[in-house]
Parts: structure tokens; C-alpha cells; sequence
């Protein structure tokens, strides 16, 4: 580009469509609802974005590795539930004013309950005893445990990353990096301990929106519009049930997000991985599951039909699943061979020379004839199915060479001549398990 051409520039709408330009909008817009009347075509549109937002927030949890991963979501539970909020007065204030609130909101209060208010309460005050009791209070609950075991548990993470680095075992970097983690892990769930409070508050405050809309209606349509009471109660409590089923299903499903983050564990999977993986690992379980089904089945008084569906689908799935495991014990069985002699060949490659500070080649006599008379190893490491691949160099694997580099390492150091570690794999153990002996 020559000096003379002018430098390239940002376009208007790449200036003002930015992060923060957005957040600001959002907010500005949300205290907007709350003041200013709305149309019911815009409110329609925007309670099915509430819907699609809530949905989003799911997704995005399901698909998280780490729950400090998503520190954000602390701010987005307030900001949506203010939103959820805001929709709330706006649809009250069209309720209210013209006996309408758009085609979403009748939607949800004629075709969801089929016209039927009795069925439509009915409904209303089950989903709220889901979020309320149920979701909301165990979200609740395991975020002030998890914020409490954090705060508590720093301490002792913090000397570890101490004696870590005065040992030269990581550098001043990955200090810092792990403590800055463990600072963004603390802050993260004593945030979600707060957040979980608004939760709550927002499932209070629909149950109370619903219940002024209700009497706010009745009196309004029999005292101002000349309706009779039942005539009132039909149309402003359908509409009110219908705007509290289209404010408390996004809540329960952020609700549900919030409670599905903070019970996650760090395994470096998705929650789907992580949930398969773990119920397709025992094929046993399925086929006594498939028994116990056709047991109910067979009960007189019983449906055969749904158990005996359920029982085929369940042995299918089991009978799969032993299959697959035993095509895979061979493979497992041939790198377990791999890693072993891996494992022997690493061992014969520790063996420092009396040049590098004494390795194994200057050890006693004495000590080694005992070894051969033992035949056994004084250290072994024990991998499970999914963490042999660490010891196999031909997967790429590096478990091997680390440890005759941590041996070296000690010898020089320290002294010390780490005996030979065995690595050999063990099918008892879990798929994602190690043990040291």
C-alpha cells in the first residue's frame, strides 16, 4: 500500500455493533419495557427471544468443559431475569389496558391448557413448584457449598503451586497461570452463590405478577368494562396464566441451566460425553435393567406393552454394548502389551550412566540380586482402558519418557536414584483411572 492511499477504516455499523454497544442497548432496552408502553407485535417477538435466549444459555452450558469456563453466566442470569422482568410489566400493562397481549401470550393461555383456566393454574403452579422447591433451592444449595469448599480449599491449592515452583517442578509462568485459575474459580462460584439467590426471587415474582393480573383483571373487567365476573375471570385469567407459562418455562429452563453448571465436574469433556461415557460403561447394568423390566411387565394389572418396549430397547442396547467391549478387550490387551514392553525398554533407558550422578548403574549388588530374587517391581504406575495411550509412543504417547526425565532429574538434583517404574495397564481400574504402587 503506497503512503498516498488512505488508511483503511472501520464502517459505522462495525463501530456500533460491538460487545459493549450491545450490552448497553440490551440494558437500555430492558428499563425501556418497564417504563414506556409496548406494542403486542413487539412483545410477541420479544418473549420468543426471551424463549430463545434462555435455550442458548443451555446449550452453551451443555457444550462447557469446566464450569469457570463460562464466568460469565453470573451476569447473564441478572441481565435475562431482568429482561424476563421487564416483559413481565409490559404484558401486565396490555393486559390490563386492552384485554390483549399479543399472539404468543394468547397462545399459551388457549392452546397450551386448551381455554381451560382451572387446567391452565393448575399447570402454572407446577412449574413453579419445579423452579421454586425443586431446581432453584438445590442450585441454590450446591452453589454455596461449592463457593464455601473453594474459599476454603485456596489456602492449601496456593502452597502446593508454592512448593511446586520452589522445587523447579513448573516455572514462574504456569505458577502464575494456575493461580490466576484458582483466583477465577473462587470469584466464579461466589458469584453463582448470589446469582442463585436472584433465581429464586425471579420464581417469586411470577407467581406474584400472575396472581395481580388475575384480581387486577377481574376487578377491572367488571367495575370499568361492564363484564359479569365470569365473563372477567374466563378472559384476564386465561391471559394471565398464559403470561405466566410464557415467563416461567424460560425460567425454569435458566433455572435448569444454572443447576446443570454448578453440579458439573471438571473431566475436560461436554456434559454429553461425560454423561455416555459413564452410563454405556457398564453393559451389565443395562441387561439386569432389561430383566427387571419384563419382570413389570408380566405383573398382573400391568401395561405389557410400554415395559416390554422399553425392557427390548434396554437389551438392545446392552447386548451392543457387551459386544463393542469385547472387540475391544484385544486391542486393549495388545496395547497393554505395547506399553509394557515400552515400559521394560524405558526402564533399560533410565539407567543413568556413573557419569550423570550415579544412576542405576552404580547401585548395590547387594540390592539388585534381592530385586531379581523378588521378581517384582518396587514402584508401578496402573492405567486404566482410556489412559494406556499415554505409554504407547506409537499414539503419541509420552508417559514413558517423562518419567525417566523426572529420575534424571531427582539423580541430578537431589541424589536420589528412583528405582525403575513399571506402567502396565489394568482392566479393574476405571476407563479414566490411574493407580500408583
Amino acid at each position: 500500500m503506497s503512503k498516498d492511499s488512505p488508511a483503511p477504516t472501520k464502517s459505522v455499523a462495525s463501530r456500533f455493533l460491538t460487545g459493549d454497544v450491545l450490552i448497553t442497548a440490551a440494558l437500555f432496552g430492558t428499563v425501556v419495557l418497564l417504563v414506556l408502553p409496548m406494542p403486542p407485535q413487539m412483545l410477541d417477538v420479544l418473549l420468543a427471544a426471551s424463549v430463545g435466549a434462555s435455550l442458548l444459555i443451555l446449550l452453551v452450558i451443555i457444550y462447557v468443559k469446566d464450569a469457570p469456563e463460562f464466568s460469565s453466566f453470573p451476569t447473564i442470569l441478572l441481565g435475562v431475569t431482568l429482561f424476563r422482568l421487564g416483559l413481565n410489566v409490559a404484558s401486565t400493562r396490555l393486559i390490563l389496558l386492552d384485554g390483549y397481549a399479543g399472539n404468543v401470550i394468547e397462545a399459551f393461555g388457549s392452546f397450551v391448557v386448551r381455554d381451560n383456566y382451572v387446567v391452565g393454574a393448575v399447570v402454572f403452579l407446577i412449574l413453579v413448584v419445579i423452579n421454586f422447591v425443586v431446581i432453584t433451592k438445590g442450585a441454590g444449595r450446591i452453589a454455596e457449598v461449592a463457593a464455601r469448599f473453594t474459599l476454603d480449599a485456596m489456602p492449601g491449592k496456593q502452597m502446593a503451586i508454592d512448593a511446586e515452583l520452589n522445587a523447579g517442578l513448573i516455572d514462574e509462568a504456569a505458577a502464575t497461570a494456575r493461580r490466576t485459575k484458582i483466583q477465577k474459580e473462587a470469584d466464579f462460584y461466589g458469584a453463582m452463590d448470589g446469582a442463585s439467590k436472584f433465581v429464586r426471587g425471579d420464581a417469586m415474582a411470577g407467581v406474584i405478577i400472575t396472581l395481580i393480573n388475575v384480581v387486577g383483571g377481574i376487578t377491572i373487567g367488571v367495575v370499568q368494562k361492564g363484564f359479569s365476573v365470569t365473563q372477567a375471570m374466563e378472559k384476564f385469567t386465561l391471559l394471565s396464566i398464559g403470561d405466566g407459562l410464557v415467563s416461567q418455562i424460560p425460567a425454569l429452563i435458566v433455572s435448569l441451566a444454572a443447576g446443570v453448571l454448578v453440579t458439573r465436574t471438571s473431566d475436560g469433556d461436554n456434559l454429553g460425553a461425560h454423561i455416555t461415557r459413564q452410563l454405556t460403561a457398564y453393559p451389565r447394568a443395562m441387561l439386569i435393567l432389561a430383566g427387571m423390566l419384563v419382570v413389570f411387565a408380566v405383573i398382573p394389572g400391568m401395561p405389557m406393552t410400554p415395559f416390554l418396549m422399553t425392557a427390548a430397547i434396554a437389551g438392545g442396547v446392552g447386548l451392543a454394548l457387551r459386544k463393542l467391549k469385547r472387540n475391544a478387550e484385544p486391542a486393549v490387551e495388545a496395547i497393554g502389551a505395547v506399553a509394557a514392553g515400552a515400559g521394560a525398554a524405558g526402564q533399560a533407558a533410565g539407567a543413568l550412566p556413573a557419569g550423570e550422578g550415579g544412576g542405576e548403574a552404580a547401585a548395590s549388588p547387594l540390592g539388585a540380586e534381592f530385586e531379581k530374587i523378588l521378581e517384582t517391581d518396587l514402584f508401578a504406575i496402573e492405567l486404566g482402558y482410556n489412559v494406556v495411550a499415554l505409554a504407547d509412543r506409537a499414539q503419541g504417547g509420552d508417559l514413558l519418557d517423562r518419567i525417566t526425565g523426572v529420575r534424571k532429574s531427582i539423580a541430578r538434583e537431589l541424589g536420589l536414584v528412583i528405582p525403575p517404574i513399571a506402567v502396565r495397564d489394568n482392566l479393574e481400574l476405571d476407563t479414566n483411572e490411574y493407580r500408583f504402587l
